[in-house]
């Protein structure tokens, strides 16, 4: 089996065979294989933002290796008239470009799908069901390209110009997303125009369309954005006023930082050109979080961005920021483990790791954002919540979310202001002639801080990794130990009335429930249509949406029979934390469904699964 197979996740001998004189308008995926670092992504991108201006609802993902050069790498894109956005089991047109692969890639398609292909390779030889269009991908890019060493680049443009006359993609929308695409490179953009033309030229000229699929004018797109989520992360981290990020550069997470430097460098430099933030590139993850702590501790907003690996190794700090009570952001990009396990494939493999990351009782919060809006949401809410909690708060994005292209509404500018919590100033110091760092006062379990620098003689306290007591002096008795724990677990408590409640869809009279969070929700979206189509059976749905769970959490299992939750992990992380959340006599209504190949979730496999169990 060759890596495309391992990649994609095919099925060989399943066929979900097409009807060839049916017009297929709107609705399909396109998968262009190509070699890493062939420069395929502007062409994949300018190819994804052609039909997105036909106004049709598209989604790309790029399947990548965690190398640098050489090995193959696949961009699915998919159009969908109804919306869907979640990647399909199967591909229906195929533009093979990469020699390797190409025999396994058309092996893979069902019957009656598209091959696009160099017309070297002589893909037609091994299916008499698909409909081949072999192109001469090198005459037609040396005829348009005369450097030597540019070819190689030009020659993907050319694939993007015979998508463009198969699809029937109109021009001009080519041309756009091309200026979007090489804006303020004048000679760029003409020379890879010129390279679409000149397929686009080469399709209507020497070939003939026999398939059945089509891209037509709609009006689904206006007004809406394109973005990844780990720019929307970092947009929402610059609007929450972050003042300090250190990091350490990990796939899927680099961008997250990259973005926001870029952001900080735009809108955080005074008139006289000095930066009014700091990003500190530090020797690995570990002293990350430490200087994010350090300078929540000063009172920064400070952040760091991570995945996997790097969440292992902030335990420890992780630990003392909650049991010292330190505000801090940490985004955890998912990506397959354990170990260094698959670097470029997505999971929800850290859920149940990061709840309670550090030895002890360490229980922390944690925002789930679903799409790139919410992971502008959550950006900047993290931040309030880490200072109105005084702890850690992380963001659970994916490497689906973060790292590929996703159709957005506008994102809304936050209105309300920054909430820096419980901080006492020294006018506040003198009115209350003093206080206890670790002391309830208000029956929320959140104590008072003062910031360093607050000139006042009583504004100083100890912060202690150590046993401490409500004023915050060092102990070891056991019931001043107990205090501070059980106001802990009651602080977790009040967490779950702040943390961004679940967002619930139901049917009236559904027996049936799923549960379910981030990049899960497009797929389980689509299934349940399925399922409602062709089943008749209404499904209940819930998108949890942060750690602690609400009371919203426990309502919906207590009203159904069943509860499926599904996530993209082995071990049924989420499943696990709703058992220990749960009153004992509703456990035994849930239910798993699990999915962990490193590929992004997709409908027909939810469908496949939660029929086969309710036996429908």
């Amino acid at each position: 089996m060759a890596i495309g197979d391992l990649a994609l996740g095919q099925e060989q001998g399943v066929s979900t065979e097409l009807d060839a004189t049916r017009r297929v308008v709107n609705d399909f995926s396109i998968q262009v294989a190509t070699v890493n670092g062939s420069g395929s992504q502007s062409a994949n991108s300018v190819l994804l933002k052609s039909i997105f201006g036909m106004g049709v609802p598209v989604s790309g993902k790029n399947l990548f290796p965690s190398n640098i050069a050489g090995l193959p790498t696949w961009y699915t894109i998919r159009a969908s008239k109804d919306g869907y956005v979640a990647r399909k089991k199967f591909i229906d047109l195929l533009v093979a470009m990469n020699p390797e692969t190409a025999k396994d890639d058309i092996l893979a398609l069902p019957s009656h799908g598209v091959a696009v292909y160099d017309e070297s390779l002589n893909l037609k030889q091994y299916r008499d069901d698909v409909v081949c269009y072999p192109v001469p991908f090198d005459k037609i890019t040396a005829a348009v390209c005369p450097e030597a060493k540019l070819r190689k680049l030009v020659r993907n443009m050319v694939y993007v110009g015979v998508m463009a006359e198969l699809l029937q993609i109109d021009m001009n929308c080519v041309e756009a997303a091309l200026k979007k695409q090489f804006a303020k490179k004048q000679k760029a953009l003409d020379l890879n125009f010129g390279a679409v033309k000149a397929g686009a030229a080469y399709f209507a000229e020497k070939l003939t369309k026999q398939d059945p699929f089509y891209i037509e004018h709609m009006n689904a797109t206006a007004g809406k954005i394109i973005i990844d989520g780990n720019a929307a992360a970092a947009l929402g981290a610059v609007f929450a006023g972050v003042t300090v990020v250190a990091w350490y550069p990990i796939t899927p997470s680099t961008s997250v930082v990259e973005a926001t430097i870029e952001y900080l460098k735009k809108y955080r430099v005074t008139e006289d050109g000095k930066a009014t933030f700091a990003v500190v590139q530090a020797e690995d993850e570990l002293a990350a979080i430490g200087m994010v702590l350090g300078a929540g501790w000063a009172g920064a907003r400070s952040m760091t961005a991570t995945s996997g690996p790097g969440i292992s190794l902030m335990a420890e700090f992780s630990g003392l920021g909650y049991f010292a009570e330190i505000p801090g952001v940490i985004f955890d990009v998912q990506r397959t483990g354990p170990s260094t396990g698959m670097p470029t494939r997505t999971s929800q493999a850290d859920l149940l790791s990061t709840a309670f990351l550090s030895h002890g009782d360490t229980k922390q919060v944690i925002l789930l954002p679903g799409s790139v809006k919410e992971c502008f949401e959550f950006g900047y809410k993290a931040f309030d919540l880490a200072e109105r909690l005084q702890t850690p708060v992380f963001v659970l994005s994916d490497l689906d979310l973060g790292m590929n292209n996703w159709m957005s509404e506008p994102f809304v500018y936050p209105e309300t202001p920054i909430d820096r919590g419980k901080v006492l100033t020294a006018e506040d110091l003198n009115r209350l002639g003093g206080f206890a760092r670790y002391e309830d006062v208000d029956g929320d379990a959140i104590g008072y801080r003062t910031l360093p620098g607050t000139d006042h003689p009583k504004a100083a306290y100890f912060t202690r990794g150590s046993g401490h007591n409500a004023k915050a002096g060092y102990t070891e008795k056991p019931d001043e130990y107990v205090e501070v724990m059980e106001r802990l677990s009651r602080k977790f408590d009040t967490a779950r009335t702040m943390v961004p409640p679940p967002v619930v869809e139901r049917n009236s009279g559904a027996k049936i429930g799923v549960i379910a969070y981030g990049t899960s929700h497009f797929a389980i979206a689509e299934s349940l249509d399925e399922i409602k189509q062709n089943y008749d059976l209404e499904i209940d749905y819930l998108r949890v949406r942060a750690y602690p769970f609400n009371e919203e959490v426990h309502d919906f299992v207590a009203a159904h029979e069943r509860v499926y939750v599904v996530e993209q992990d082995r071990d049924a992380q989420l499943a696990s934390l709703l058992k220990l959340d749960l009153p004992a006599e509703q456990v035994t209504k849930l239910r798993s469904i699990l999915h962990y190949n490193g590929l992004p979730i997709d409908a027909q496999s939810v469908t496949d699964e939660l029929v086969a169990k309710e036996s429908l």
